[in-house]
Protein backbone atom coordinates (compact mmCIF):
# COMPACT_ATOMS: atom_id res chain seq x y z
CA UNK A 1 0.00 0.00 0.00
CA UNK A 2 2.85 2.70 0.95
CA UNK A 3 3.94 2.12 -3.04
CA UNK A 4 0.32 3.54 -3.81
CA UNK A 5 1.33 6.81 -1.87
CA UNK A 6 4.51 6.91 -3.10
CA UNK A 7 3.51 6.45 -6.62
CA UNK A 8 0.63 9.52 -6.16
CA UNK A 9 3.33 11.72 -4.28
CA UNK A 10 5.56 10.90 -7.65
CA UNK A 11 3.12 11.67 -10.29
CA UNK A 12 1.66 15.00 -8.24
CA UNK A 13 4.91 16.78 -7.25
CA UNK A 14 6.81 16.23 -11.01
CA UNK A 15 3.73 17.00 -12.65
CA UNK A 16 3.17 20.22 -10.87
CA UNK A 17 4.79 24.07 -12.23
CA UNK A 18 6.40 24.84 -8.80
CA UNK A 19 8.78 21.88 -9.35
CA UNK A 20 9.27 22.80 -12.81
CA UNK A 21 10.19 26.34 -11.91
CA UNK A 22 12.10 24.76 -8.94
CA UNK A 23 13.63 22.29 -10.62
CA UNK A 24 15.27 24.81 -13.38
CA UNK A 25 16.21 27.30 -11.13
CA UNK A 26 18.23 24.38 -8.74
CA UNK A 27 20.10 23.14 -12.02
CA UNK A 28 21.03 26.76 -12.89
CA UNK A 29 22.35 27.53 -9.68
CA UNK A 30 24.17 24.76 -8.99
CA UNK A 31 26.22 24.49 -12.44
CA UNK A 32 26.77 28.37 -11.66
CA UNK A 33 28.22 27.02 -8.20
CA UNK A 34 30.35 24.18 -9.88
CA UNK A 35 31.46 26.53 -12.43
CA UNK A 36 32.39 30.00 -10.56
CA UNK A 37 33.94 27.02 -7.92
CA UNK A 38 36.48 25.96 -10.67
CA UNK A 39 37.41 29.25 -11.93
CA UNK A 40 37.76 30.89 -8.77
CA UNK A 41 40.10 28.09 -7.76
CA UNK A 42 41.94 28.41 -10.81
CA UNK A 43 42.56 32.00 -10.29
CA UNK A 44 43.53 31.49 -6.93
CA UNK A 45 46.25 28.76 -7.89
CA UNK A 46 47.82 31.40 -10.60
CA UNK A 47 47.60 34.05 -7.89
CA UNK A 48 49.64 31.06 -5.42
CA UNK A 49 51.97 30.49 -7.88
CA UNK A 50 52.33 33.75 -8.85
CA UNK A 51 52.98 35.07 -5.17
CA UNK A 52 55.60 31.99 -4.56
CA UNK A 53 57.32 33.25 -7.87
CA UNK A 54 57.59 37.17 -7.25
CA UNK A 55 58.84 35.27 -3.22
CA UNK A 56 61.99 34.09 -4.81
CA UNK A 57 62.40 36.84 -7.31
CA UNK A 58 62.57 39.27 -4.31
CA UNK A 59 65.75 37.56 -3.23
CA UNK A 60 67.80 37.42 -6.68
CA UNK A 61 70.72 39.67 -7.15
CA UNK A 62 71.56 39.57 -2.80
CA UNK A 63 75.29 39.09 -2.21
CA UNK A 64 74.57 38.07 1.47
CA UNK A 65 72.12 35.28 3.33
CA UNK A 66 71.68 38.28 6.14
CA UNK A 67 70.00 40.70 3.52
CA UNK A 68 67.08 38.37 2.97
CA UNK A 69 63.80 39.70 4.72
CA UNK A 70 60.49 39.41 5.01
CA UNK A 71 60.63 35.77 3.75
CA UNK A 72 56.93 34.49 3.27
CA UNK A 73 55.24 31.00 2.65
CA UNK A 74 51.63 30.68 1.53
CA UNK A 75 48.59 28.58 2.30
CA UNK A 76 48.19 25.98 -0.98
CA UNK A 77 44.56 26.51 -2.61
CA UNK A 78 42.48 23.53 -2.71
CA UNK A 79 39.49 22.51 -5.22
CA UNK A 80 36.69 22.13 -2.42
CA UNK A 81 37.45 25.00 -0.60
CA UNK A 82 35.80 26.98 -3.61
CA UNK A 83 32.58 24.60 -3.56
CA UNK A 84 32.26 24.63 0.28
CA UNK A 85 33.73 27.98 1.05
CA UNK A 86 33.55 27.77 5.41
CA UNK A 87 36.28 30.30 6.61
CA UNK A 88 38.25 29.39 3.63
CA UNK A 89 38.10 33.35 2.43
CA UNK A 90 38.17 34.87 5.88
CA UNK A 91 41.71 33.32 7.33
CA UNK A 92 45.10 34.83 5.99
CA UNK A 93 46.89 32.78 3.44
CA UNK A 94 50.28 34.34 4.13
CA UNK A 95 52.41 34.29 6.82
CA UNK A 96 56.16 35.95 6.52
CA UNK A 97 58.69 33.70 8.11
CA UNK A 98 61.44 35.20 10.25
CA UNK A 99 62.59 33.65 13.58
CA UNK A 100 61.86 35.30 16.48
CA UNK A 101 58.73 36.88 15.21
CA UNK A 102 55.21 35.66 16.13
CA UNK A 103 53.58 34.07 13.51
CA UNK A 104 50.69 35.85 12.15
CA UNK A 105 48.60 35.10 8.52
CA UNK A 106 47.62 37.69 6.36
CA UNK A 107 45.73 38.38 2.83
CA UNK A 108 42.87 36.60 3.55
CA UNK A 109 40.87 36.58 -0.03
CA UNK A 110 38.16 39.11 1.54
CA UNK A 111 40.33 41.55 2.27
CA UNK A 112 41.80 41.43 -0.99
CA UNK A 113 38.71 41.75 -2.72
CA UNK A 114 36.78 43.04 -0.05
CA UNK A 115 33.36 43.01 -2.27
CA UNK A 116 32.93 39.18 -1.98
CA UNK A 117 32.45 40.11 2.04
CA UNK A 118 29.35 41.88 1.36
CA UNK A 119 27.91 39.22 -1.51
CA UNK A 120 29.17 36.33 -0.60
CA UNK A 121 30.37 33.54 -3.12
CA UNK A 122 27.97 31.07 -4.69
CA UNK A 123 28.66 27.54 -3.58
CA UNK A 124 27.20 24.20 -2.35
CA UNK A 125 26.58 25.56 1.03
CA UNK A 126 24.77 28.15 0.08
CA UNK A 127 22.38 26.05 -2.53
CA UNK A 128 21.76 23.69 0.05
CA UNK A 129 21.62 25.31 3.20
CA UNK A 130 19.15 28.52 1.24
CA UNK A 131 17.35 27.40 -1.50
CA UNK A 132 17.02 23.38 -0.75
CA UNK A 133 15.56 23.72 2.31
CA UNK A 134 12.91 26.65 0.99
CA UNK A 135 12.26 24.47 -1.50
CA UNK A 136 11.60 21.73 0.68
CA UNK A 137 8.95 23.96 2.64
CA UNK A 138 7.35 24.93 -0.60
CA UNK A 139 7.34 21.30 -1.57
CA UNK A 140 5.51 20.09 1.47
CA UNK A 141 3.86 22.92 3.94
CA UNK A 142 0.70 21.86 2.84
CA UNK A 143 1.38 17.69 2.09
CA UNK A 144 -1.37 16.52 4.58
CA UNK A 145 -3.87 19.73 5.94
CA UNK A 146 -3.52 20.99 2.16
CA UNK A 147 -5.27 17.40 0.86
CA UNK A 148 -7.83 17.81 3.66
CA UNK A 149 -8.48 21.35 2.58
CA UNK A 150 -8.96 19.99 -0.96
CA UNK A 151 -10.94 16.78 0.18
CA UNK A 152 -7.98 14.58 -1.17
CA UNK A 153 -7.56 12.93 1.92
CA UNK A 154 -10.52 11.55 2.51
CA UNK A 155 -10.87 10.10 -1.13
CA UNK A 156 -7.12 8.29 -0.65
CA UNK A 157 -8.16 6.45 3.02
CA UNK A 158 -11.27 5.56 1.27
CA UNK A 159 -8.85 3.03 -0.12
CA UNK A 160 -7.17 0.15 2.30
CA UNK A 161 -4.55 2.39 3.12
CA UNK A 162 -2.89 2.13 6.75
CA UNK A 163 -2.54 5.12 8.72
CA UNK A 164 0.74 3.70 9.36
CA UNK A 165 2.19 4.10 5.93
CA UNK A 166 0.92 7.37 4.74
CA UNK A 167 3.45 9.72 6.04
CA UNK A 168 6.79 7.16 5.09
CA UNK A 169 4.98 7.37 1.60
CA UNK A 170 4.56 11.10 1.93
CA UNK A 171 8.73 11.56 2.29
CA UNK A 172 9.54 8.67 0.38
CA UNK A 173 7.77 9.87 -2.90
CA UNK A 174 8.34 13.83 -2.20
CA UNK A 175 11.99 13.18 -1.10
CA UNK A 176 12.42 10.75 -4.42
CA UNK A 177 10.85 13.46 -6.58
CA UNK A 178 13.06 16.10 -6.10
CA UNK A 179 16.54 14.23 -5.02
CA UNK A 180 16.44 12.46 -7.85
CA UNK A 181 16.13 15.16 -10.93
CA UNK A 182 18.28 16.96 -9.08
CA UNK A 183 21.32 14.53 -9.37
CA UNK A 184 21.23 15.13 -12.85
CA UNK A 185 22.80 19.01 -12.38
CA UNK A 186 24.88 17.24 -9.14
CA UNK A 187 26.08 14.84 -11.52
CA UNK A 188 26.97 17.11 -14.64
CA UNK A 189 28.84 19.56 -11.90
CA UNK A 190 31.08 17.22 -10.97
CA UNK A 191 32.33 16.75 -14.47
CA UNK A 192 33.35 20.12 -14.71
CA UNK A 193 36.60 20.10 -12.87
CA UNK A 194 38.12 17.62 -14.87
CA UNK A 195 36.76 18.67 -17.85
CA UNK A 196 37.99 22.37 -17.18
CA UNK A 197 41.25 20.78 -15.83
CA UNK A 198 41.01 20.64 -12.59
CA UNK A 199 41.73 17.45 -10.80
CA UNK A 200 40.55 15.81 -7.87
CA UNK A 201 42.07 12.99 -6.06
CA UNK A 202 40.10 10.22 -4.98
CA UNK A 203 39.82 11.49 -1.30
CA UNK A 204 39.03 14.73 -2.70
CA UNK A 205 35.79 12.79 -4.68
CA UNK A 206 34.76 10.74 -1.35
CA UNK A 207 34.64 13.48 0.79
CA UNK A 208 32.66 16.39 -1.98
CA UNK A 209 30.03 12.77 -2.51
CA UNK A 210 29.49 12.89 1.22
CA UNK A 211 28.90 17.42 1.23
CA UNK A 212 26.20 16.40 -1.15
CA UNK A 213 25.24 13.67 0.78
CA UNK A 214 24.89 15.94 4.00
CA UNK A 215 23.00 18.58 1.75
CA UNK A 216 20.26 15.62 0.78
CA UNK A 217 20.00 14.87 4.44
CA UNK A 218 19.60 18.75 5.34
CA UNK A 219 16.60 18.44 2.74
CA UNK A 220 15.18 15.56 3.79
CA UNK A 221 15.43 16.87 7.80
CA UNK A 222 12.91 20.12 6.31
CA UNK A 223 11.02 17.95 4.11
CA UNK A 224 9.91 15.97 7.69
CA UNK A 225 9.69 19.16 9.72
CA UNK A 226 7.18 20.66 6.85
CA UNK A 227 5.10 17.47 6.71
CA UNK A 228 5.14 17.27 10.67
CA UNK A 229 4.35 20.70 10.89
CA UNK A 230 1.19 19.91 8.23
CA UNK A 231 0.41 17.37 10.57
CA UNK A 232 -0.18 19.40 13.25
CA UNK A 233 -1.97 22.52 12.09
CA UNK A 234 -5.31 22.85 10.01
CA UNK A 235 -4.70 25.06 7.64
CA UNK A 236 -2.19 24.80 4.57
CA UNK A 237 -1.99 28.71 5.26
CA UNK A 238 -1.24 28.27 8.74
CA UNK A 239 1.83 25.70 8.24
CA UNK A 240 3.47 27.74 5.75
CA UNK A 241 3.86 30.54 8.12
CA UNK A 242 4.80 28.39 10.96
CA UNK A 243 7.73 26.97 8.46
CA UNK A 244 8.92 30.36 7.41
CA UNK A 245 9.38 31.41 11.06
CA UNK A 246 11.16 28.07 11.64
CA UNK A 247 13.27 28.51 8.67
CA UNK A 248 14.03 31.91 10.00
CA UNK A 249 15.08 30.60 13.37
CA UNK A 250 17.02 27.73 12.23
CA UNK A 251 18.92 29.38 9.30
CA UNK A 252 20.00 33.22 10.70
CA UNK A 253 18.99 33.15 14.42
CA UNK A 254 20.06 30.09 16.19
CA UNK A 255 23.47 30.11 14.70
CA UNK A 256 24.25 33.87 15.56
CA UNK A 257 22.81 33.89 18.74
CA UNK A 258 24.83 30.53 19.75
CA UNK A 259 28.03 32.65 18.72
CA UNK A 260 26.43 35.28 20.96
CA UNK A 261 25.62 32.90 24.33
CA UNK A 262 29.06 31.46 23.87
CA UNK A 263 30.87 34.52 23.84
CA UNK A 264 29.24 35.52 26.59
CA UNK A 265 28.99 32.45 28.78
CA UNK A 266 33.19 31.96 27.89
CA UNK A 267 35.15 35.68 28.08
CA UNK A 268 38.22 35.46 26.00
CA UNK A 269 40.52 38.39 26.18
CA UNK A 270 41.06 40.47 22.60
CA UNK A 271 43.72 40.37 20.39
CA UNK A 272 44.55 43.91 21.58
CA UNK A 273 44.89 42.64 25.25
CA UNK A 274 47.00 40.65 24.52
CA UNK A 275 49.32 42.93 22.32
CA UNK A 276 48.98 45.26 25.23
CA UNK A 277 50.67 42.44 27.59
CA UNK A 278 53.40 41.43 24.60
CA UNK A 279 54.72 44.61 24.26
CA UNK A 280 54.65 45.43 28.11
CA UNK A 281 56.80 42.13 28.66
CA UNK A 282 58.58 43.05 25.78
CA UNK A 283 59.68 47.10 27.11
CA UNK A 284 60.75 45.48 30.08
CA UNK A 285 62.82 43.58 28.61
CA UNK A 286 64.82 45.66 26.59
CA UNK A 287 65.26 47.77 30.24
CA UNK A 288 66.79 44.72 31.33
CA UNK A 289 69.25 43.96 28.19
CA UNK A 290 69.87 47.81 27.61
CA UNK A 291 71.15 47.26 31.56
CA UNK A 292 73.69 44.56 30.41
CA UNK A 293 74.75 46.28 27.59
CA UNK A 294 75.85 49.59 29.68
CA UNK A 295 77.36 47.06 31.86
CA UNK A 296 79.50 45.62 29.31
CA UNK A 297 83.03 45.90 29.58
CA UNK A 298 84.69 43.22 27.21
CA UNK A 299 88.14 41.82 27.46
CA UNK A 300 90.34 44.54 26.13
CA UNK A 301 92.81 44.47 23.88
CA UNK A 302 93.53 46.27 20.93
CA UNK A 303 92.45 44.12 17.66
CA UNK A 304 89.33 46.17 16.69
CA UNK A 305 88.05 43.23 14.73
CA UNK A 306 88.35 40.12 17.50
CA UNK A 307 86.50 43.14 20.01
CA UNK A 308 83.85 43.73 17.46
CA UNK A 309 83.34 40.06 16.98
CA UNK A 310 83.32 39.73 20.78
CA UNK A 311 81.05 42.55 20.97
CA UNK A 312 78.62 40.96 18.46
CA UNK A 313 78.47 37.46 20.81
CA UNK A 314 77.60 39.61 23.83
CA UNK A 315 74.39 40.85 21.55
CA UNK A 316 74.13 38.02 19.84
CA UNK A 317 73.58 36.42 23.40
CA UNK A 318 71.55 38.53 25.13
CA UNK A 319 69.26 38.88 22.32
CA UNK A 320 68.88 35.19 21.69
CA UNK A 321 67.78 35.02 25.62
CA UNK A 322 65.44 37.95 25.03
CA UNK A 323 63.83 35.95 22.05
CA UNK A 324 63.34 33.06 24.07
CA UNK A 325 61.83 34.81 27.20
CA UNK A 326 59.60 36.40 24.97
CA UNK A 327 58.82 33.41 22.52
CA UNK A 328 57.82 31.52 26.14
CA UNK A 329 55.77 34.58 27.43
CA UNK A 330 54.23 34.90 24.13
CA UNK A 331 53.30 30.84 23.64
CA UNK A 332 51.62 30.81 26.94
CA UNK A 333 49.63 33.81 26.58
CA UNK A 334 48.58 32.68 23.14
CA UNK A 335 47.92 29.06 24.89
CA UNK A 336 45.66 30.30 26.99
CA UNK A 337 43.81 32.28 24.65
CA UNK A 338 43.67 29.47 22.31
CA UNK A 339 41.96 27.22 25.01
CA UNK A 340 39.52 29.41 26.32
CA UNK A 341 38.76 29.88 22.52
CA UNK A 342 38.25 25.88 22.12
CA UNK A 343 35.69 26.43 25.10
CA UNK A 344 34.36 28.83 23.16
CA UNK A 345 33.95 27.23 20.05
CA UNK A 346 32.77 23.87 21.77
CA UNK A 347 30.22 26.23 23.82
CA UNK A 348 28.73 28.00 20.34
CA UNK A 349 29.07 24.96 18.23
CA UNK A 350 26.79 22.78 20.82
CA UNK A 351 24.36 25.26 20.91
CA UNK A 352 24.12 25.89 17.08
CA UNK A 353 23.81 21.89 16.50
CA UNK A 354 19.84 22.37 17.78
CA UNK A 355 19.79 23.58 14.18
CA UNK A 356 19.70 21.45 11.32
CA UNK A 357 21.53 24.40 9.09
CA UNK A 358 24.53 25.03 11.38
CA UNK A 359 24.82 21.22 11.38
CA UNK A 360 24.90 20.79 8.45
CA UNK A 361 27.23 23.71 8.26
CA UNK A 362 29.79 22.19 9.85
CA UNK A 363 29.42 18.95 8.34
CA UNK A 364 30.58 20.41 5.16
CA UNK A 365 32.95 22.23 6.62
CA UNK A 366 34.78 19.49 8.18
CA UNK A 367 34.60 17.50 4.61
CA UNK A 368 36.07 20.57 2.91
CA UNK A 369 38.74 21.18 5.07
CA UNK A 370 37.54 24.60 5.36
CA UNK A 371 36.64 24.63 9.16
CA UNK A 372 38.40 26.76 11.96
CA UNK A 373 40.86 24.04 12.33
CA UNK A 374 42.49 24.73 9.08
CA UNK A 375 43.75 28.50 10.82
CA UNK A 376 45.39 26.83 13.73
CA UNK A 377 46.77 24.26 11.04
CA UNK A 378 48.35 26.55 9.08
CA UNK A 379 50.09 28.50 12.21
CA UNK A 380 51.61 25.14 13.54
CA UNK A 381 52.37 24.20 10.31
CA UNK A 382 54.16 27.71 9.78
CA UNK A 383 55.42 27.37 13.67
CA UNK A 384 57.47 24.06 12.66
CA UNK A 385 58.57 25.47 9.08
CA UNK A 386 59.88 28.58 10.69
CA UNK A 387 62.77 26.21 13.20
CA UNK A 388 63.31 24.66 9.96
CA UNK A 389 64.19 27.92 8.19
CA UNK A 390 65.86 29.53 11.27
CA UNK A 391 68.21 26.55 11.35
CA UNK A 392 69.17 26.50 7.99
CA UNK A 393 69.39 30.58 8.37
CA UNK A 394 72.32 29.69 11.49
CA UNK A 395 73.87 27.69 9.02
CA UNK A 396 74.09 30.27 6.59
CA UNK A 397 74.99 33.14 8.60
CA UNK A 398 75.92 31.89 11.82
CA UNK A 399 73.65 33.77 13.52
CA UNK A 400 70.10 33.40 13.63
CA UNK A 401 67.52 34.70 11.85
CA UNK A 402 65.66 38.15 13.38
CA UNK A 403 69.05 38.73 15.29
CA UNK A 404 70.47 42.23 14.67
CA UNK A 405 73.43 42.15 12.95
CA UNK A 406 76.38 43.91 13.39
CA UNK A 407 78.57 44.13 10.02
CA UNK A 408 82.11 43.31 10.02
CA UNK A 409 84.35 44.57 6.79
CA UNK A 410 86.44 41.57 5.48
CA UNK A 411 89.80 43.51 4.46
CA UNK A 412 90.86 39.83 2.70
CA UNK A 413 88.54 40.91 0.02
CA UNK A 414 90.24 42.04 -2.52
CA UNK A 415 88.93 45.16 -4.06
CA UNK A 416 86.99 44.67 -6.95
CA UNK A 417 86.46 40.82 -6.06
CA UNK A 418 82.91 40.11 -7.43
CA UNK A 419 80.51 37.85 -4.62
CA UNK A 420 78.44 35.33 -5.81
CA UNK A 421 74.79 35.88 -5.58
CA UNK A 422 73.06 33.79 -2.39
CA UNK A 423 70.72 31.11 -4.34
CA UNK A 424 66.96 31.48 -3.32
CA UNK A 425 66.74 27.49 -4.69
CA UNK A 426 68.42 26.52 -1.56
CA UNK A 427 65.78 28.00 0.90
CA UNK A 428 63.55 25.03 2.27
CA UNK A 429 60.42 24.15 0.27
CA UNK A 430 57.25 25.01 2.82
CA UNK A 431 55.48 21.64 2.67
CA UNK A 432 51.65 22.58 3.95
CA UNK A 433 50.28 18.53 5.39
CA UNK A 434 46.68 18.66 4.65
CA UNK A 435 44.37 16.56 7.37
CA UNK A 436 44.02 13.19 6.10
CA UNK A 437 40.82 12.04 4.11
CA UNK A 438 40.02 9.74 6.99
CA UNK A 439 39.83 12.46 9.52
CA UNK A 440 38.16 14.51 7.56
CA UNK A 441 35.45 12.29 7.54
CA UNK A 442 35.86 10.81 10.96
CA UNK A 443 35.42 14.60 11.99
CA UNK A 444 32.01 15.21 10.05
CA UNK A 445 30.12 11.48 11.39
CA UNK A 446 28.98 13.03 14.45
CA UNK A 447 27.25 15.79 12.82
CA UNK A 448 25.94 13.63 9.56
CA UNK A 449 24.57 11.47 12.25
CA UNK A 450 22.53 14.27 13.66
CA UNK A 451 21.18 15.39 10.51
CA UNK A 452 20.30 11.67 10.12
CA UNK A 453 18.83 12.08 13.58
CA UNK A 454 17.15 14.84 13.14
CA UNK A 455 15.03 13.38 9.83
CA UNK A 456 14.20 10.67 12.17
CA UNK A 457 12.89 12.61 15.13
CA UNK A 458 10.95 15.00 12.77
CA UNK A 459 9.20 12.23 10.80
CA UNK A 460 8.91 10.30 14.30
CA UNK A 461 6.90 13.17 15.30
CA UNK A 462 4.65 13.39 11.88
CA UNK A 463 4.04 9.71 12.23
CA UNK A 464 2.48 9.68 15.90
CA UNK A 465 0.22 12.19 15.56
CA UNK A 466 -0.81 11.26 12.37
CA UNK A 467 -1.98 7.87 13.93
CA UNK A 468 -4.80 10.31 15.94
CA UNK A 469 -5.31 12.64 12.54
CA UNK A 470 -8.99 12.81 11.60
CA UNK A 471 -8.70 12.50 7.94
CA UNK A 472 -12.97 13.59 7.34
Amino acid sequence: MIGIVVKKELFETVGSKKFHISFAVCSVLILLAFYAGIRNHQNNVERYEASKADNLRKLEGLKEWHEVENYRIFLPPRPLESLVGGVSNDIGRTIVIQRGNELEAEGSRFGDDPVFAVFGFLDLEFIFQIVLTLFAILFAYDSVNGEKERGTLRLTFSNPIPKSSYILGKWTGSFVAVCLPLMIPLLTGCLMPPVLGVGLSGGEWLRLGLVILSGLLLFGAFLAMSIMVSVFTKRSSSSFLVLLVIWIFVILIIPRTAVVLAARAVETPSVDELAAKKSSFARQLMMEDREKVDGYRGSGGSDMEAMMREFQEFMNGIQEERRKKTDEYNARLNEERRNKQIVQEKTAFGLARISPSATFTLAAASLARTSLDQKERFLGEAGRYQETYGRFMLDKTGIASGLRVIRISDGDREEGEAKASIDPGEIPVFDFHEVSTAECVKGSIPDMGLLLIFNLAFFALAYFRFLRYDVR
